[in-house]
């Protein structure tokens, strides 16, 4: 079939108009397309930043200060006045611009626990001393309640639980009774020369360790504080 001129130029002309507007539509689909969204970042495997305002490490309340300190001869209470043996306590122990009162009550205080825990367990007050759980408590107890040198001079026979360079030779009873209570004794070569307990602890019984000459390296874990036997 032939067509007309004027019907052949406007079969053409529809023709290009049907093809511009689905090269539209299509670039308007890419366009109106919604972006695809963003994976979330990996988790970082860094650890959290350390927190700078975070308040330092309480110092030890038996200990004396490093810095300056109040000379002797102003060691004097707001009243009152100071015994003989609490200005000895006191001596090079009050920091400057300190209560002296302040520092003799915590003194005061290490004694009462030493005595209260005394009363129920000489063991324990040993104990509470060789761990370090009770501070200052050599020289509150020296200066300030003498009447528990005994105790002091127990807690002096000990050591802590831990790593300990060449002991004593000899036998030694844990000061907990905790079954989880181990301990090592190690020669200079590092070779075992004794480990225990051989047998769990009864209920009630505590971890002794036999501490054979020439150890060089003495080791217990959840020992809490070890005594002669």
């Amino acid at each position: 079939m032939h067509l007309r001129p004027g019907a052949a130029t406007a079969a053409l002309l529809l023709v290009s108009a049907l093809t511009l507007t689905g090269c539209s539509s299509s670039g308007d689909t890419k366009a109106d397309a919604a972006p695809a969204k963003p994976k979330p970042p990996a988790a970082s495997p860094a650890p959290d930043p350390v927190d700078a305002t975070a308040p330092p490490a309480t110092p030890d309340p038996g200990a004396k200060p490093k810095g300056p300190v109040l000379p002797d001869a102003q060691l004097t209470p707001k009243t009152g006045s100071f015994k003989a043996n609490e200005k000895q306590y006191l001596s090079g122990r009050v920091p400057e611009k300190t209560d002296p009162a302040a520092v003799l009550q915590t003194g005061q205080e290490t004694c009462q626990r030493v005595e209260r825990t005394a009363k129920h367990d000489k063991d324990a007050a040993a104990a509470s001393i060789i761990s370090g759980e009770l501070t200052g408590a050599k020289d509150a107890i020296t200066y300030l309640c003498p009447a528990q040198k005994p105790i002091l001079d127990t807690a002096e026979k000990g050591f802590p639980d831990g790593p300990r360079t060449n002991p004593a030779p000899g036998t030694y009873r844990a000061l907990t009774q905790a079954t989880a209570c181990t301990w090592e004794a190690k020669s200079q070569d590092g070779a075992v020369l004794a480990s225990g307990p051989e047998t769990p602890p009864k209920p009630g019984e505590r971890t002794t360790a036999t501490i054979p000459a020439g150890t060089a390296t003495f080791t217990s874990t959840n020992c809490y504080a070890w005594l002669p036997a």
